[in-house]
């Protein structure tokens, strides 16, 4: 390595996969010190972004939920693309849920008995537990959603919890209910007509959260969170009676909510369904019988802005239909509920990348308009699963 040039040896280490990267640390004292500088770190984590992003697969049931799964696309000998995943050494916490991801970093909820919240990085196997919300009457809260991101101005991670009030189990259907008691509701129809939230924060490193009040608004629960232009993103109401989809952000710098304009295909047979970020933009999915709409903001902030870019059919992966495979897939025995499919991403090629009941992953080609099975294992386990787009660092979190 020394005949190597001085000024060559960046730029071959700034194209490694983590993986690969984290060895090269052993390399020697010069590489390790490089390798850790943030002047680095930033420079390989864009070159990452530029790339089809990874994933971090957590296993869903016991007694394996608490592994996690690093994911990559591989290409396949015969064609077309195969999910490759690793197993990742988790830390050594209770139950947990994956939460969220951010520029490397991973959200860790606790599941039981406490409920805390810790920052992981599954490369460096660095972690922190945060302290936890306290709060004057937490009784009165009977679900939350939670946001993750980093502070544009002070470069500083934050967390943010909205947690909710007047929303109780009795508004509620029994099979609602029990699906319920740790998140909001995913329908209005179900909540009560009083939506109070309160929104806690706390900054990285600091020892205490801190309360910004309550507002007049309840977010729907989303399976991953939407960060665009250092905001993050909920569908929200705010009257359970009249629901209406809008979208809030919260600015992580100014910790300020504000609308953002939705599409104006809005009405009341198509509502949205989720929000997405694809290629950098802000999107919006929403949904009728005859499949999926992806609607994309070209423009940031700007109504007019609002595109529809993809509209997707109905279909069943291979490992979701029965056994007997004479019938069509489009038969309707094997009709999936819209609400059990999740736009993830958009590949470098166009492709978007679907999961399905959290147990199938497809790629779609807008092109063709064709959807093609992406092969999934895990050390020859097939299960299901919790996924998040996560792009791969070195970054770690400054806790003074």
């Amino acid at each position: 390595m020394d005949c190597l040039p001085r000024e060559l040896v960046p730029e071959i280490l700034s194209r490694l996969p983590i993986p690969s990267l984290v060895q090269s640390k052993s390399v020697c004292r010069a590489w390790r010190i490089f390798i850790q500088d943030q002047e680095f770190v930033d420079k390989h984590f864009k070159r990452m972004i530029d790339n089809d992003p990874s994933f971090i697969l957590q296993i869903i049931g016991n007694p394996i939920q608490n592994q996690l799964y690093f994911g990559d696309f591989s290409s396949h000998p015969n064609g077309g693309k195969v999910m490759i995943t690793k197993k990742l050494t988790i830390p050594p916490l209770s139950n947990f849920h994956l939460v969220s991801s951010c520029n490397g970093l991973l959200c860790l909820r606790f599941t039981h008995p406490s409920f805390g919240l810790c920052i992981y990085n599954p490369f460096t196997r660095d972690y922190i537990e945060l302290p936890k919300i306290i709060t004057k009457n937490p009784a009165s809260h009977h679900g939350s959603v939670l946001g993750f991101g980093l502070d544009p101005t002070t470069k500083k991670y934050k967390v943010v919890e909205v947690s909710y009030k007047g929303i109780t189990c009795r508004t509620l259907p029994r099979s609602v209910a029990i699906s319920s008691m740790r998140r909001p509701p995913l329908t209005a129809a179900y909540a009560s007509s009083s939506i109070e939230s309160e929104v806690y924060i706390l900054t990285v490193g600091s020892p205490t959260w801190r309360n910004l009040g309550r507002f007049p608004f309840h977010f729907m629960w989303q399976k991953s969170q939407v960060l665009v232009h250092d905001k993050l993103h909920w569908i929200y109401y705010s009257d359970t009676i009249n629901a209406t989809d809008l979208i809030m952000s919260f600015d992580l710098a100014n910790e300020q909510f504000n609308e953002v304009p939705r599409p104006d295909f809005i009405s009341s047979y198509r509502r949205f369904r989720e929000l997405v970020v694809l290629r950098g933009c802000l999107s919006a999915v929403s949904s009728d019988n005859e499949g999926l709409e992806i609607w994309v903001m070209k423009e940031y902030d700007v109504r007019e802005s609002w595109i529809k870019e993809f509209s997707i059919g109905t279909y069943v992966p291979r490992i979701l239909q029965p056994n007997d495979q004479c019938e069509s897939s489009n038969n309707s025995r094997f009709y999936l509920p819209k609400r059990s499919i999740r736009v993830l991403c958009q590949l470098r090629s166009g492709g978007i990348l679907l999961e399905y009941r959290n147990k199938a992953l497809v790629i779609y080609d807008p092109h063709c308009r064709i959807f093609h099975d992406l092969q999934v294992t895990f050390a020859g386990i097939s299960t299901y699963f919790r996924i998040v787009v996560h792009v791969a660092s070195l970054n770690w979190i400054e806790t003074t």
